[in-house]
């Protein structure tokens, strides 16, 4: 239940006073409801089906010295009128309740959508290599619905309670003797289901269970549906989702047969209730005809709002796997937050005078395992020149790219520009001024014109095109049929993979960066196209630092320096140009 308590206090932070002003709503209401209750009884009186002789509770006697006074044939016009007003009082404080539970509701449910999505923005990226993208992907999905439902029933379990709290009272006013007696047998029955809770919690974590499996798989099999049709396994994915889907049919129909086995229960329970109330009201206690009807009118009223509460914790406990997975979620982001030191708005790019020097770098992605993925690598990338890192798949290239930009911090060692560390006051800056094309590129399903102007708003026309001119894509751009409104569909599939390859890298020249960064970013080129790229690099050499990760002699052979990693280990340094050191 701490979840629970940790998210309705979030809950009462976030909204304050209009959460109280709506219980206290729910209390007028609630007040409203028992008034028209305890007409029911004088009405049924004023239309002469049943005679009241001011015997029995205390009600009965004040009410009937009441209504005394009044001419007998105002009587019954006069309380139905009262007890019209009530219903349109009742209605109309219950639709504006209702309209601002579900603005509280839906404003504190996009509030926890942004705080979650800001903390895992917000997280290093060894924290992001660590999860799986669909098991953020469902926290931010099923799991955050879940949780805003549960805070829906956990609004509703609270108007349920303060009803059957004023009903109770209402009711002992009436008979103290036969209201006790109803809620003792209904703290009772709310015991006996005891198991019905439990069971729910077990199956919300069944929930949980699926729809990740679900999401995640789903993920997977669109993502490499490519493989699936070229490689013939339709019938090896449809036998995995006939599987899964299988799996949330009994999951469901398990929750369905908790469900309605709860719901016996309490049909039952209240039919024993029932019988038994009857019996002891007549030979024990006696009641009057007029008494054990009007406490009968409030007991068909109040004992189905303990079905409620009761149903409302089931509900509540289905969605607690929920509430503890997006709470562990934040906990484990705010406690992998990534330390930045200097505030967004005071940004600058980074003006870089000397260079790089990565200087005694030791890195490992699991502090367990002894042996490091980067070890005692010593570097120097001297400012506006162009350095090549190659080295055969798994040396560290791109570990070796991540400590450079930042999103890795080293074990051991340290990371100098212009003699100066990175640290947490500098990173957002340097990341300002750089621009990183990777291997597998990656464009939103959107126009060309929006993809490029995600990393420059402000860009002009001009400067859109001589990107594209740059990145050797302005030809087929002009040639697409509504060239820079052209939608590329999801990830850029309607491009080739050369396409989408030149447009990330017209968006990273876009930027006009000071350092770029390519990791393989020609490799799905063909020569004639990465001929082109290679000359727009080359002419961008002398006006920014570039790093590029390759495997092609093409790619580097105008490099003015060549680093070869190997194990982890930078094995070789060879500089081909004169340049200032660092």
């Amino acid at each position: 239940m701490k979840p629970l308590f940790q998210f309705a206090k979030k809950l009462h932070h976030f909204s304050g006073k209009i959460v109280y002003y709506n219980l206290l709503g729910m209390v007028f209401i609630s007040l409203l409801e028992g008034i028209g209750i305890i007409l029911l009884i004088p009405m049924i009186h004023a239309a002469g089906i049943l005679q009241l002789n001011g015997s029995g509770s205390f009600y009965m006697a004040k009410f009937n010295e009441l209504i005394h006074p009044i001419p007998v044939q105002f009587r019954l016009p006069i309380f139905l009128g009262i007890y019209i007003i009530l219903v349109f009082l009742q209605s109309s404080v219950q639709r504006k309740l209702t309209i601002r539970s579900v603005k509280i509701q839906q404003e504190f449910s996009s509030k926890l959508r942004r705080d979650l999505y800001k903390d895992i923005l917000d997280v290093n990226w060894g924290f992001l290599l660590s999860k799986r993208k669909s098991e953020l992907v469902n926290s931010l999905t099923s799991d955050i619905a879940r949780v805003t439902s549960g805070i829906n029933l956990l609004l509703q379990f609270c108007s349920a309670v303060i009803f059957t709290t004023i009903q109770v009272g209402i009711a002992f006013m009436l008979s103290a003797k036969l209201t006790l007696l109803i809620v003792i047998f209904g703290m009772l029955i709310v015991f006996l289901s005891k198991r019905f809770l439990k069971k729910s919690r077990s199956i919300g974590k069944q929930t949980s269970e699926i729809s990740l499996n679900y999401l995640s798989g789903i993920t997977d099999q669109i993502n490499g549906i490519k493989e699936i049709k070229s490689n013939h396994l339709e019938k090896t994915q449809l036998k995995w989702m006939k599987l899964l889907t299988q799996q949330m049919m009994d999951e469901q129909i398990e929750y369905i047969t908790l469900k309605t086995s709860s719901q016996s229960f309490y049909k039952l329970s209240s039919a024993i209730l029932v019988s038994f109330f009857l019996l002891i009201s007549l030979t024990l206690f006696q009641s009057s005809s007029q008494e054990l009807m009007l406490i009968l009118v409030i007991f068909s009223r109040l004992w189905p709002r303990f079905t409620i509460i009761q149903a409302n914790l089931e509900q509540i406990f289905t969605a607690m796997p929920a509430f503890s997975t997006v709470q562990k979620l934040q906990e484990d982001c705010l406690a992998a937050k990534e330390t930045i030191g200097v505030n967004e708005g005071e940004l600058k790019n980074l003006k870089i005078v000397q260079g790089f020097e990565l200087k005694n770098i030791y890195f490992r992605y699991n502090t367990q395992i002894p042996s490091y993925t980067l070890e005692d690598i010593t570097i120097k990338i001297p400012v506006n020149t162009m350095t090549a890192i190659i080295g055969h798949s798994g040396a560290g290239k791109s570990t070796l790219i991540d400590i450079l930009m930042g999103l890795n911090k080293a074990e051991k060692g340290e990371v100098l520009i212009d003699q100066m560390p990175l640290t947490s006051q500098n990173i957002l800056s340097l990341r300002k001024s750089l621009s990183y094309v990777p291997q597998d590129p990656f464009l939103f399903n959107g126009t060309i014109r929006e993809n490029l102007l995600l990393v420059s708003p402000s860009a002009s026309e001009e400067e859109i095109w001589q990107s594209l001119h740059f990145a050797a894509a302005d030809e087929f751009v002009e040639d697409l049929p509504r060239g820079l409104d052209t939608v590329i569909g999801d990830r850029g599939m309607k491009l080739s993979g050369g396409e989408r390859q030149r447009i990330v890298l017209a968006r990273a020249l876009l930027r006009k960066p000071s350092i770029l960064v390519l990791d393989e970013a020609t490799s799905a080129l063909d020569s004639e196209n990465e001929s082109k790229i290679q000359e727009a690099i080359d002419q961008l050499k002398g006006s920014m630092t570039i790093i590029v990760i390759a495997h092609r002699l093409s790619t580097i052979k105008n490099a003015d320096q060549v680093i070869v990693l190997d194990h982890g280990k930078a094995v070789q340094q060879e500089i081909y140009a004169k340049f200032s050191t660092v």
